[in-house]
């Protein structure tokens, strides 16, 4: 794991530019509609990863609160 994540983090970005490269070349269409797939695919990863930090925020407030409140 030490060895594949690193290889993984780097390889995917240059594989998904080479493919839109490659897309462009064979027709521009086909390369725009890979990048708004990408870029759905994105926007759906970072709300998602949004929504949980918030709701581990949420969960963690209350706790705190209610801990610090019966200390008094």
């Amino acid at each position: 794991m030490r060895i594949a994540k690193p290889m993984l983090l780097t390889s995917t970005p240059v594989g998904v530019a080479w493919a839109l490269l490659e897309a462009w070349r064979f027709h521009w269409w086909l390369a725009a509609l890979m990048a708004v797939l990408v870029g759905v695919i994105g926007a759906f990863t970072w709300m998602t990863v949004r929504r949980i930090r918030a709701e581990r925020r949420a969960a963690h407030a209350p706790a705190i609160d209610s801990s610090d409140s019966q200390r008094s």
